[in-house]
């Protein structure tokens, strides 16, 4: 088992949680079953599989979970892009919060390419 709380990319990945809850206010109430609600599920879905996986029995099911937060991670970013696009939020806030989500990718993804060696 590992420590989550004190893995640096599960500490970033709930600081990016709070920013998007954070933003999500600023959206428009009628996308609040649509858009807003995926959002959310996708960015808590991120540093809560990082903790599941922790708390895995073995490296390669720790490793799956990883795989998991990152596909979550990379829904998110779809998501924020499309928020950009319709202009719901403005660029500066979605290009700030996926510049944090990319370095968490990047964690993730080396974190795992050590855990397969």
């Amino acid at each position: 088992m590992h420590n989550f709380e004190k893995l640096l990319f599960w500490q970033k990945s709930i600081q990016l949680a709070k920013k998007v809850y954070l933003v999500c206010v600023d959206l428009p109430k009628d996308e609040k079953f649509g858009l807003i609600s995926q959002i959310k599920r996708s960015v808590v879905s991120i540093p809560s599989n990082i903790a599941e996986g922790a708390g895995r029995n073995n490296d390669r099911e720790f490793y799956h979970f990883l795989g998991i937060a990152n596909a979550s991670s990379f829904e998110l970013q779809t998501q924020l892009i499309l928020t950009r696009e319709l202009e719901l939020l403005s660029v500066e806030k979605v290009d700030s919060l996926i510049s944090q989500l990319n370095e968490i990718q990047r964690m993730i993804y080396t974190f795992k390419s050590n855990l397969k060696k």
